[in-house]
């Protein structure tokens, strides 16, 4: 049992490594986040603001592409608390 939750730590902690290494780059022109680079912020954006105390990061695009980024990253958060409701 021991061992399994030292892995699973070690595990963490090398994920949390690797994901201190992304960077957001800059845009080049027309080339902006859209509903899919959106859904996968929305999905992410608990743990990057986790991740945020310890190291600069951003969980929303800027420049975006619009209400279709933010119908993306909506959907993506709501992957988080979505299933409240069917669970009552």
């Amino acid at each position: 049992m021991k061992v399994k939750r030292l892995a699973t730590i070690a595990v963490m902690l090398g994920l949390a490594t690797l994901a201190s290494c992304a960077h957001q780059p800059e845009p080049a022109a027309g080339d902006v986040p859209g509903f899919f680079v959106a859904l996968f912020h929305g999905f992410s954006a608990p743990v990057t603001l986790l991740l945020g105390w310890l190291w600069e990061g951003r969980i929303y695009a800027f420049p975006n592409s619009g209400w279709f980024y933010d119908l993306g990253f909506m959907m993506g958060l709501s992957v988080w608390g979505g299933g409240a409701a069917a669970s009552r």
